[in-house]
């Protein structure tokens, strides 16, 4: 059975068409057919095919067999134009089968042609097999060949795009859900910049080499290169915009105001704006020539990363209001016992040195210091003529002061912010003593909270130190030795070796927030 559009003497077996000089590559068609001068008039009827600039570049086999194996390399065929009979009366339609059933591949367009249209109805093999097209060799003309190319192109380029952008919404969401896990401003923006990196290198196969990054912050009078890759590592920690490359320095001038910019040159940025006057700076080049959906995906990932932003900006400044608040709290319940606000800086600065000191996590060290300031919060529950008795307490009276402990933690303990929750432990613990002498409930070494006992450390070493109504200011020898010989007693002994080893940054501390410093030596 010969096809009705002319035939040619030459065949030019498995060789592609030549391309015209086109940006894309060409469209990848397989012809399946056992008969050699089917595959030649294929050709020539196909030889100045294009759709959408790009050309076709025919790919052939004369088996069912050879093709499977064809197919395993080949992932990225558009069309296939299969023959029915071949090896065997239905080996075309084995091989149909295995397209769709064993390699799962829904998107490759199936022509399906046939000299012997009884050994395959038409109907027949509508209904039971997932072809795209059913066509007798008679019937199929150059004119309804050129057709059915154009049909089955355009709809493999649809599906391809619909199943790209399905993928690419599928990385959006992994990159975004990454990019949530950053607490930190600084740490967003670097995040984002690898979420970001991970997405374009998984989309257009770049290799990360020859992708250039860097993350800058950014204020109306400063420019700081945080982070750099590529060819501008050697930018990392550059302190002015002006010596910047020329072409980057132009660019961020140029825009200052967008919140992101896709360039087709191959360059990308986004800003990150903490305020009016300030913000973090992403800039990615060196990216090949992005397609439409890459750009439309890129710019939803810019859009939420901005969004995401906003609202890390918004709930840092509640974060930190609340801190402020906390601290507030602090310094009025010192001021109330006549102490001055610097005490529970110090106490806050020298809990937190200790912390990181004994190796307690960034994060738990940071909420130690925002709530150790809570630690005498029971205080304000203490009469005036207790708290400020210049004299010594009587029993009852320091019975009395002795409750402030609980109170403290009473006030506290409901909340399930983890600033109040660990202001509580606190109030509780900072007063027993590792050997079991404390109050309010006589525990013993490690059973007191370590949030109680570094800041019992911290808030005994700068009591100590400092003019109170009942005492004055300690000499720092006397402190010292008070600290040797209740080390293992009352303060746990481990914080006290850290205390001595880090003396120097501790008195550092006291002397930033100095009100009386470590008072005069005895006589």
């Amino acid at each position: 059975m010969s096809l009705l559009f002319a035939d040619t003497s030459k065949t030019e077996a498995e060789e592609p068409l030549a391309p015209r000089a086109a940006k894309q590559a060409p469209w990848k068609v397989l012809v399946v057919d056992d008969e050699p001068e089917v595959h030649a008039v294929t050709r020539l009827a196909l030889h100045d095919f294009e759709f959408s600039d790009r050309p076709l570049s025919l790919l052939s086999c004369y088996s069912a067999q050879e093709a499977r194996a064809l197919l395993d390399e080949h992932a990225d065929i558009a069309v296939i134009l299969l023959d029915v009979v071949m090896e065997t009366d239905h080996a075309g339609l084995d091989l149909v089968h295995h397209i769709r059933e064993e390699l799962g591949n829904s998107t490759v367009r199936i022509i399906l042609r046939t000299g012997q249209a009884g050994q395959a109805p038409q109907r027949d093999v509508i209904s039971n097999y997932d072809i795209n097209d059913y066509k007798e060799k008679t019937e199929l003309t150059s004119v309804r060949l050129f057709t059915s190319m154009h049909s089955s192109l355009r709809s493999y380029r649809d599906i391809t795009e619909l199943k790209e952008g399905q993928r690419g919404l599928e990385q959006i969401i992994d990159a975004t859900a990454h990019v949530f896990e950053y607490r930190s401003m600084i740490s967003f923006a670097e995040g984002a910049l690898e979420q970001l990196i991970f997405l374009l290198l998984a989309r257009k196969n770049h290799e990360r080499t020859s992708i250039n990054s860097l993350v800058a912050s950014v204020s109306k009078n400063s420019f700081t290169v945080l982070s750099a890759s590529g060819n501008y590592r050697k930018l990392k920690a550059l302190q002015s915009r002006d010596n910047l490359p020329a072409d980057i320095r132009d660019r961020i001038q140029a825009q200052p105001n967008q919140s992101h910019i896709i360039h087709p040159d191959g360059w990308l940025q986004l800003c990150l704006r903490e305020n009016d006057e300030s913000y973090h700076l992403i800039y990615i080049d060196g990216l090949k020539e992005l397609s439409k959906t890459d750009i439309n995906l890129v710019d939803l990932f810019l859009r939420n990363a901005g969004v995401t932003f906003d609202n890390l900006a918004l709930q840092s400044q509640v974060e930190e209001t609340q801190r402020e608040i906390v601290y507030r709290l602090g310094e009025a319940v010192e001021s109330r016992s006549k102490e001055t606000g610097n005490h529970v800086k110090r106490v806050a600065k020298i809990s937190r040195l200790l912390a990181e000191k004994s190796g307690m996590s960034q994060e738990q060290a940071d909420i130690l210091f925002y709530a150790s300031p809570l630690h005498d919060i029971g205080k304000i529950a203490i009469p005036d003529a207790i708290l400020n008795k210049p004299g010594k307490l009587d029993a009852e009276e320091w019975a009395t002061m002795q409750t402030h402990a609980m109170l403290g933690h009473d006030m506290l303990e409901s909340s399930d912010r983890p600033i109040l929750k660990a202001g509580a432990i606190i109030a509780r613990d900072h007063h027993e003593k590792w050997n079991g002498q404390g109050y309010p409930a006589g525990k013993v070494g490690e059973d007191i909270d370590i949030l109680g006992r570094i800041t019992a450390v911290a808030d005994v070493f700068d009591a100590l130190g400092s003019d109170r109504c009942y005492k004055k200011a300690w000499p720092l020898e006397k402190v010292l030795a008070l600290f040797r010989e209740e080390r293992g007693e009352h303060f746990d002994p481990t914080l006290v070796d850290l205390l001595f080893k880090n003396l120097d940054e501790v008195c550092a501390i006291r002397e930033q927030h100095a009100d009386t410093f470590l008072g005069e030596k005895e006589d």
